[in-house]
């Protein structure tokens, strides 16, 4: 037994403290959503609890594999995540749920497959850019990373425009790091912009919508409008302190859209208040900071691009996520890290927590 959990010896601990602290937030929130006068373990609530137990136990099994096995692996990492991502099309096992076609049911639940194959396209990226930095200095460099992304890409925006953004944002933090000259960066930033409108007409109405929503706040007919509206009283309702745990009305009159994945900061902020909010995105604040200091201690590029992809993947989603619950950001449906119940989402970001830990403690053993 303890040769199970001695690599866990060398792990950063606040890391693993930070994490327990948003799972924690997390149960609590969604037990907040479920409050009818007493505890009520309900579906959600369990199946929340039950996620980061499997997470944290494949978050160990991953310590026992040094992050460079991936190395070489990336033809098959790929046909791997296509595979993962067509299975939504498979009759009787893709489902459709909020408009788009992007889970799988297993009978006793659903899954999100974008959500793994996130994981598989930083190990893709990692692999390629770290062969082919010095290419990055030319135009066709950058072409040739590009065209290794778009086709996953391609595939998560036809049926999700959200996780299809955190795609896109994980790439360029990616190529960023890995060195493209910046005079490239800004020239093909220019081309993702003119080619907007080209994207835009590709896109799915629903998912039009909510760009439209968005351009539009004032017009409640919209799709999202009205969600965000009440997201928004209730935030504002939470004053400095909250209305307290398990006391939120918004939420206990389900004012609050989606509240137990989407729009859980929204339920946090109510009840816990500006405080409770502000200590959540300080929570993540510290996150972010010691996954930078595994990024600056990585001894080999390959496993600086991972976390950096993991970073910037927690990063723009815990942003765009809280933004949106605020009319800050469009309604895109990305879930807040940790924090949103889908166990999913949690097993998804404990393998990748787990990934980054095994980078960190890897870089240990070698500077030692």
């Amino acid at each position: 037994m303890n040769k199970i959990f001695e690599p866990l010896k060398s792990a950063d601990k606040i890391i693993l403290l930070l994490v327990g602290l948003l799972g924690t937030i997390s149960i609590l929130m969604l037990e907040s959503t479920v409050f009818d006068g007493g505890i009520v373990l309900a579906r959600p609530v369990i199946i929340q609890a039950v996620s980061y137990i499997m997470g944290f136990g494949i978050l160990i099994l991953i310590q026992h594999i040094d992050y460079r096995f991936f190395i070489g692996l990336e033809k098959f990492l790929y046909i791997a995540a296509l595979f993962l991502l067509l299975l939504v099309y498979v009759p009787g096992l893709g489902i459709e749920q909020y408009g788009s076609r992007a889970w799988i049911t297993l009978g006793f639940t659903t899954l999100q497959p974008s959500e793994f194959v996130k994981i598989l396209f930083v190990l893709i990226m990692a692999g390629y850019l770290s062969e082919h930095r010095e290419n990055l200095t030319r135009v066709s460099g950058v072409f040739k990373a590009g065209l290794v992304a778009v086709p996953i890409i391609l595939v998560v925006l036809k049926e999700d425009l959200g996780s299809a953004l955190v795609y896109i944002v994980m790439w360029i933090f990616m190529v960023f790091f890995a060195g493209i000259d910046y005079r490239l960066f800004i020239k093909s930033a220019l081309v993702v912009l003119a080619s907007i409108p080209i994207v835009y007409r590709f896109l799915d109405d629903y998912q039009k919508e909510r760009i439209e929503a968005f351009l539009h706040p004032e017009n409640l007919s919209l799709s999202g409008n009205y969600q965000v509206w009440q997201s928004k009283v209730a935030i504002g309702s939470g004053g400095f302190f909250g209305k307290g745990l398990f006391h939120g009305t918004q939420k206990s009159l389900d004012f609050i859209p989606v509240q137990q994945s989407d729009f859980i900061f929204s339920v946090v902020v109510e009840e816990l208040g500006f405080i409770g909010g502000a200590v959540v995105i300080l929570i993540y604040g510290l996150l972010m900071g010691r996954f930078t200091r595994i990024i600056r201690d990585s001894v080999d590029l390959y496993g600086a691009l991972i976390v950096v992809g993991f970073t910037a993947m927690f990063l723009f989603q815990a942003f765009e996520n809280i933004a949106m619950t605020m009319g800050m950001m469009p309604v895109t449906g990305i879930t807040l890290p940790f924090l949103s119940g889908g166990g999913t989402s949690v097993i998804a970001s404990m393998i990748s927590v787990g990934i980054i830990i095994n980078v960190g403690v890897n870089s240990k053993a070698i500077n030692f």
